[in-house]
């Protein structure tokens, strides 16, 4: 493949920036509740039934879809190694550090052993091959990835060191669980999203000419850092609603 960088990669797009923050808050609103029924506030099935086990998907979702578009507006006109490879091994790092921190507060019986971020770093791997096949042939293996748990949870992948494939049919205790079937489909429908509307001149317009100012700055800052910001708004949440519980505040 080719290794110049492309063009749309040079200079941020606002939008994104604004959605990944935006995203980032529907997440914090989530673990907020999620850490109200940690600590015995709401009922411990609020979180993960109806509305709001909905609601978790779709935020996980939109991160990935996310994914799938930087993924091409990074790499469509030929993969920068050094930029994906830094970006790889930094949410690598992240996820060991959440599967670190959550095996030191949950055990090992129910830690994040493939949570989002591992789900981010298998999918952008998986995302290089399909940068230079047609958009048609994209969307249909996004479709295949959604549909391969319901066609391929047959116990041929039932062993312990295959959970992360989502393939399995043996039953899973993390506090979060993001598997690459069926959560590479929304990456691969991001990447195909971005090559189509590319051939427009789509992300070109949207491409910002010069930094944000003012409130605007602020705004895309969480988007900016989202890495950053994932991996510690979790703690100051938890941190935060257990200091509220020990005052008698909720």
């Amino acid at each position: 493949m080719a290794t110049e960088a492309s063009p749309v990669a040079r200079g941020r797009i606002i939008a994104l920036d604004l959605a990944r923050g935006a995203a980032l808050v529907a997440m914090a609103i989530y673990h907020f509740g999620y850490d109200l029924a940690a600590f015995g506030r709401i009922g411990p099935e609020v979180m993960v039934t109806g509305f709001w086990a909905i609601y978790a998907r779709a935020v996980a979702g939109t991160f990935l879809f996310l994914v799938g578009i930087g993924l091409w507006l990074a790499h469509g006109s030929g993969i920068r190694w050094a930029a994906f490879l830094k970006r790889l091994a930094q949410v690598a790092a992240g996820a060991v550090l959440v599967s670190f921190g959550t095996w030191k507060l949950f055990g090992a019986g129910s830690f994040v052993f493939f949570g989002i971020l591992h789900s981010i770093a298998v999918s952008s791997l998986i995302g290089l091959l399909f940068l230079r096949l047609p958009v048609a042939v994209t969307l249909a293996a996004a479709v295949a990835a959604f549909l391969a748990p319901r066609f391929l949870q047959t116990g041929a992948f039932d062993m312990p060191w295959l959970l992360w494939t989502g393939l399995t049919t043996l039953p899973v205790h993390a506090v979060d669980y993001v598997p690459t079937f069926p959560w590479l489909a929304p990456v691969l429908a991001g990447l195909a999203v971005a090559k189509l509307t590319s051939r427009h001149g789509h992300w070109s317009r949207l491409r910002s000419v010069a930094p944000p100012e003012g409130a605007l700055y602020w705004l895309t800052l969480p988007g900016r850092h989202s890495l950053l910001v994932y991996l510690i708004h979790q703690p100051v949440l938890f941190g935060s609603v257990w200091l509220a519980v020990r005052l008698g505040l909720v």
